[in-house]
Formats: C-alpha cells, structure tokens, sequence
C-alpha cells in the first residue's frame, strides 16, 4: 500500500518548524505539508524552556545571519502577537557593567546594535539606571528600549493552531526512524507511519544533527546540550527588578550569562548558567542517557571543548550545585538580592553546535542534501526570530 504524499514534511514542531510550516502553507495555499514530532505536544523542549525573551538585535556579528533574522524578525513577531491577541511587553532591557572595564564593552555593544539598525540605543550613567532600575548595581549600562517578554510556547501553539487551519496536518507522537531517497523526493519513516515527501525540512533542534546523518547528509559539527537552570526570586526580592536585567556577556561565549527576567506572567526569574548536559533532554541534573553521553564522549569538538573552556565549566558547575554562589555572582547586578528569595525553577537545554575543532558554532547554520534542508544551529534569538528564519528556510526549500 502506498505511503500518503506531502509536498512538505517538517520534522520537528518548535517554533521554528511550525513558522516554517505556516510560512510555507502562506505561500503554497494548496501544498500537501505534515509536521511530524515524537512528543505528545508541540513546543515541548527549547520553544517551550525558555526566557521568553524578545530579542533586539544588538548582540549579533553586523552581516551576520543572526543578525538579519532577529532585527527583522522581531518585528514580524510583534505584529503576530498583536494580531493574535497573544500577551506581550515591550519593558526595555539594561546590559549593566560592573566595572570600568566592561564599560568599555557596552560602547562596543552599541555599535554593534546601530549597525544592525536597532533604534534606541544609549549608554546611561548610574543616575539614569537608576530611573529604570532603581535596585540595580554597577557603574553605567546599555539601555535597549526595544527589548521585550512574550509566552514562546504560546506563540508556537497558535503557528500549529493556523497550520491546522489551513489544512496542514500536525502529528505528534510520531518518532522519525528513517529517511531515504523516494519516488521524486524522500521517504520518512516514522513510529506514527511512513510518508512520501517531494521536500523534507529538519527541525529537529536537539536532535537535529542526528536527522541529517539519517538522510546521508556530511555535517562537521554535533549537537552538544547545555542545561540551563533557572532560579525564580520570591518574596521581597520579586520587587526588585522592573524589566530585563543583564550583565556585559563574554564576547568569547555565545551565552548572555545570567541575567533577571520579568516574565509575562509577573514572575521574576534569575539564570540561566550553562551547564554540560549528560542528556539531550536533561533537564534536571540526575538525567542521563547512556546514547548520548556516549555520542559525547566520541566527539572530538567536545573534548576540545572542555580543555578550551574548563574554567567556565568548573565555575558553572559550582554556581549550579550551590545557590548562595548564584547569589554572591547576581549581587554583582542586584545587591540586595538575598539567598533566601531564591527558589527553584524549570530548566531548559540548549542545543549548541560545536565543530570539530571545539569551537561554539556562533551563527545560524543550515545545510541542503537532496531534497532536504537541515536547519543545524538555531539557539537564542531564533524564538525571536522565528518568522524570519522560516522565510529563509522556505526560500531554500523552493530551490530544491
């Protein structure tokens, strides 16, 4: 019996597969497109565990396809949820030096954003943080108008709910297990069936490099997890941040370090850290998964990787086993804050390409075999920019 037939086969229901869906069915009315994922739910890890962060755009390489795709994107986003009804805020965000040292960072952050076309941006003195967040430390900050909070989850359940109404079908429960070259496209085996697809579309986030060396595709990174783990402020403490609160980051790392977030809820939350995952769905610190710690253990970029970064390593580690460490490190930018306000919250894992010469691949990333695209790095911003990066992934798409 023949396998049912889609134009479009997207594995994957994140945020970036479902916008990716909806851009396609936008442009092809009458396509034929299923979005295949092996959970119950869509938006059930990184779309779902997240800051909830609306990006500007100031942090990424000018010319970069981050860059682009979140200044662009953001955009895109905040007309979807106005015209959705889905809650947003538009709170601003303060990038705090602690010392006269990073200071000079904040001018380099600056220009970074003026060149990627972000409006707004000025280095204030401590009277004017102050004004915007009177509980802050430091000595000067960047204050980034344009930042904002929204519910990412959210955000992807109304991209499936809109692909469902234009007739694209989305099957969860549906664990990819095969792809093979078929009749004028490729073959999908999943545990939820197999399907005939002329296009196939991989974004499979955690798993994603391992859904292109399924598909014969050569890629020269691999997947490594970074847990990132969430402390929510309670009590007195919930008070004492207004907006988004961050630190100057490592220019050398592609995390923000940890940093206050008014989600849209009205809760504060503290973090993330990055901590190596010994599972790709480790969310909690006893999660291990035998596969992937030993597809860990093989690869050489991770290796290399530890012996780049093993400071940074020790130093999450140890701020992740121990609280009143996270607190004396967020006293930096918040010094009333105390230990004691401090609760656990859900965590998230990043899914962060790393070359084999244990380099952080820093950029967007996607890669084109036969009949299919494989979107291969897409950390923070790409919930913010996920419109955007779905157009140029439909435009690849249209080439094959």
């Amino acid at each position: 019996m023949a396998s049912p037939r889609f134009d479009f086969v997207i594995i994957g229901a994140g945020i970036v597969g479902l916008a990716a869906a909806r851009e396609a069915l936008t442009r092809f009315p009458r396509a034929r497109l299923l979005v295949v994922d092996k959970e119950d739910r869509v938006a059930a890890h990184q779309s779902g565990r997240n800051s909830g962060v609306i990006h500007s755009g100031i942090y990424y390489r000018p010319g970069s396809i981050k860059a682009a795709t979140c200044v662009s994107g953001r955009a895109a986003l905040l007309d979807f949820c106005r015209e959705e009804g889905i809650p947003h805020c538009i709170c601003g965000k303060v990038i705090v030096a602690t010392s006269a040292m990073e200071t000079s960072r904040l001018e380099d952050l600056r220009r970074r954003g003026a060149a990627n076309g972000v409006p707004g941006l000025a280095i204030i003195d401590m009277a004017r943080l102050r004004d915007l967040e009177p509980h802050a430390g430091g000595v000067a900050a960047l204050h980034v108008p344009g930042a904002g909070i929204t519910d990412f989850g959210a955000v992807a359940r109304r991209f499936a709910a809109i692909v469902q109404e234009r007739d694209g079908i989305v099957r969860t429960g549906a664990r990819v297990i095969g792809l093979r070259p078929g009749s004028g496209g490729m073959a999908v085996e999943t545990t939820g069936g197999a399907f005939d697809a002329a296009r196939v579309i991989n974004c499979a986030g955690l798993h994603c490099d391992r859904i292109a060396r399924l598909a014969g595709a050569t890629i020269d990174l691999d997947i490594v997890p970074f847990r990132g783990e969430y402390l929510s402020v309670a009590g007195g403490g919930r008070e004492l941040v207004r907006g988004l609160l961050y630190p100057v980051p490592d220019e050398a790392l592609p995390f923000l370090g940890v940093h206050f977030t008014r989600r849209i809820g009205g809760e504060l939350e503290l973090g993330p850290n990055a901590v190596p995952a010994f599972s790709r769905e480790g969310y909690r610190r006893r999660d291990i998964d035998a596969g992937d710690l030993i597809a860990l253990a093989r690869s050489p970029g991770s290796w290399r990787l530890l012996r780049r970064h093993w400071r940074m390593a020790l130093g999450e580690a140890f701020r992740s086993a121990s609280r009143a460490a996270t607190a004396r490190a967020a006293r930096r930018l918040l010094p009333e804050l105390r230990s004691a306000d401090l609760r656990p919250a859900p965590a998230g894992v990043r899914a962060q390409a790393v070359g084999r010469d244990g380099t952080l691949i820093d950029d967007f990333r996607f890669a084109v075999t036969e009949r299919a695209i494989h979107v291969l790095n897409v950390p923070s911003p790409a919930a913010t920019a996920s419109i955007a990066v779905a157009r140029r992934i439909i435009d690849m798409a249209e080439q094959l």
